[in-house]
C-alpha cells in the first residue's frame, strides 16, 4: 500500500540526515511496527510517508502513485485515505471546539453532508471508539488522556482512511489505559480493514499489535521481520538492547 524508496530527510543545521536512505513497504491490512529511541528518525519517517514532511530525496508511493508528482488538489483528495494519530491528543485537538465540531470537520472539508447526516456520523464515530453519545457536547479538557486519545482516533477514522500512521499513540498514557487503546486500534483495524504504521520506542508494546517490526537507529532501518521473530531472536545488537531495556506490558488489557 505504501512504499518508501530511499527516503532521505535532512533538516538545516543537522550534521546527519534525520532519515538516511530508508526503503520500506507497508503492506495492505498489516500493522508495521516502527521502533527506535527518541531521535532515531521514526516520527520524521512517518510524517514523510504522509507527505506532512517533504523528503529531501526519494519517493513515496501510495497504491503505486508517487505522491510528490500529484497536484495540490489531487494530493488533497488522496490525503483523505491517509491519516495520523498523534502522541499528544491534547496538542492536536482544538481546545476551543466542542468534540462534535472537531469530529465534524473532516466531513465539512471532504464530504457534502447535511447537518443531520453529519450528526449521525459523529455519533457513529463516538460509538466506534467507546465514548458515550453525549461526549460531543463537551470540550477536550473535560476528558481524561485516554478519552482524548479516543477522540483523536475517532477523528483519524472519520473518512474511513486506508492507511494510518499512529505516532507513539500510547506513550503519554499509563500502561493499563495504553493497553486499552492498543486493543481499540486492533479492533478498528479488523472492523474497517485499516493498515497501520505504528511508531513506538518499545518493542514489547509493538509485539501485541504488529504484523512485522522495523527497527530504526540513527536514521536507518537496521532490522525488519515478523514481530514475534524480531522480539524472540533479535539479530541486531541495538534491537536486543531495546528489547532488554523496555518493561513489558502485562497482558492485553
Amino acid at each position: 500500500m505504501i512504499t518508501l524508496n530511499n527516503i532521505v530527510k535532512h533538516f538545516p543545521g543537522q550534521s546527519r540526515p534525520a532519515v538516511d536512505g530508508v526503503t520500506l513497504e507497508v503492506k495492505q491490512g498489516e500493522t508495521l511496527g516502527l521502533v527506535g529511541e527518541s531521535g532515531s528518525g521514526k516520527t520524521t519517517l512517518g510524517r514523510c510517508a504522509l507527505m506532512l514532511e517533504t523528503p529531501t530525496s526519494g519517493e513515496v508511493l501510495f497504491e503505486g502513485r508517487d505522491l510528490a508528482g500529484l497536484g495540490k488538489e489531487e494530493l488533497r483528495r488522496t490525503r483523505r485515505h491517509m491519516q495520523i494519530i498523534f502522541q499528544d491528543p491534547m496538542g492536536s485537538l482544538n481546545p476551543r471546539m466542542r468534540v462534535e465540531k472537531i469530529l465534524a470537520e473532516p466531513f465539512d472539508i471532504h464530504e457534502n453532508l447535511s447537518a443531520a447526516e453529519t450528526r449521525d456520523r459523529v455519533r457513529e464515530l463516538l460509538d466506534a471508539v467507546g465514548l458515550p453519545p453525549d461526549s460531543g457536547t463537551r470540550y477536550p479538557h473535560e476528558f481524561s488522556g485516554g478519552q482524548r486519545q479516543r477522540i483523536g482516533i475517532a477523528r483519524a477514522i472519520a473518512l474511513r482512511p486506508k492507511f494510518i500512521v499512529a505516532d507513539e499513540p500510547v506513550s503519554a498514557l499509563d500502561v493499563s489505559v495504553g493497553a486499552q487503546i492498543v486493543n481499540l486500534l486492533a479492533d478498528l483495524q479488523q472492523r474497517f480493514g485499516l493498515t497501520y504504521l505504528f511508531i513506538s520506542h518499545g518493542l514489547p508494546l509493538i509485539r501485541h499489535i504488529s504484523t512485522r517490526v522495523a527497527v530504526m537507529y540513527l536514521g536507518k532501518i537496521v532490522e525488519i521481520g515478523p514481530a514475534e521473530e524480531v522480539f524472540a531472536h533479535p539479530a541486531h545488537p541495538y534491537t536486543q538492547l531495546l528489547r532488554d531495556s523496555t518493561p513489558q506490558i502485562q497482558g492485553h488489557g
